[in-house]
C-alpha cells in the first residue's frame, strides 16, 4: 500500500510538472504572439506615417506651385491691366479697368482683353466658386433710370463672360446705379466720369479669399 502511494505522489508530481510546462509554453506563445503583433502593428504604422508624410510634401508642393501661377496671373492683370484685388476670408473682390460709355450697356472693344483674362483666371483658380458681376453708373439721370442702366451693364458683362466659358449658374449679375462712386459727381464728359460707369466682381467660396491673400503676400 506504501508502494501505491509513492506511485500515486510520482504521478501527480510528475502531472505537476508536466501541467506547469504546459502553462509556461502557453505563457511564452502567447507573449511572443503578442510581440509580434506589437512589431507588425508598429511596421505599419510607421509604413502609414510615411505615406501620410510623402502626401504632405506633395500636397505642399502642389500649393506652393498653385500659389506661384496665382501670383503671377494675379499680378499680370495688375500690370497690364491695372486691375485692384482685394482679399477677404471667404471673398475676393476684383476691381477690373471696364468702363462704359455715357448712357450706354455694351461691353466695348477696348474692354475684351480684360474680361478674358479675367475669365481664365476665374476657371482656372476658382471652379465652382459664385461670382456677382457689379454693375454702377454716374451721377447723371435719375437714381431709378442708373439703377436700371447699371444692372444692365452688369447683365452685359455677364453675358460675356458666360460667352467665355464660365457657368452661367455660378454668375450673378446685380445694377448699385450710382452707388460708390470712384470720382464724386462726375457724370457724361467731366473729368473721371467713365470710372463710375463701370463693374467690379466678387469672387464668393471658401477660403478662395485666404489663397488669394497667400499668393498676394507671397508676391512681397
Amino acid at each position: 500500500m506504501m508502494r501505491n502511494a509513492k506511485l500515486i505522489a510520482v504521478a501527480l508530481l510528475g502531472a505537476s510538472v508536466s501541467g506547469a510546462c504546459a502553462t509556461k509554453g502557453y505563457v511564452n506563445r502567447t507573449v511572443t504572439t503578442s510581440v509580434d503583433q506589437e512589431r507588425l502593428a508598429r511596421v505599419a504604422g510607421d509604413s502609414a506615417n510615411g505615406r501620410d508624410i510623402a502626401g504632405v510634401r506633395s500636397d505642399v508642393a502642389s500649393v506652393r506651385t498653385d500659389l506661384a501661377a496665382l501670383r503671377n496671373d494675379l499680378t499680370a492683370l495688375r500690370t497690364e491691366f491695372g486691375a485692384r484685388i482685394t482679399a477677404m476670408e471667404d471673398q475676393v473682390k476684383f476691381d477690373m479697368p471696364v468702363h462704359f460709355g455715357f448712357n450706354d450697356a455694351g461691353v466695348r472693344d477696348t474692354d475684351r482683353a480684360a474680361l478674358d483674362r479675367f475669365a481664365k483666371v476665374a476657371q482656372k483658380y476658382y471652379p465652382g466658386a459664385k461670382i456677382t458681376v457689379e454693375g454702377f453708373a454716374d451721377p447723371a439721370g435719375t437714381s431709378r433710370y442708373n439703377l436700371s442702366l447699371s444692372k444692365k451693364r452688369a447683365d452685359a458683362v455677364k453675358d460675356y463672360l458666360v460667352q467665355q466659358g464660365l457657368n452661367d449658374a455660378l454668375l450673378a449679375s446685380v445694377g448699385y446705379g450710382e452707388a460708390r462712386l470712384v470720382k464724386p459727381g462726375a457724370a457724361k464728359d467731366a473729368p473721371g466720369a467713365e470710372l463710375n460707369r463701370r463693374v467690379t466682381f466678387v469672387v464668393e467660396a471658401s477660403d478662395v479669399g485666404t489663397v488669394t491673400a497667400m499668393a498676394a503676400e507671397s508676391a512681397h
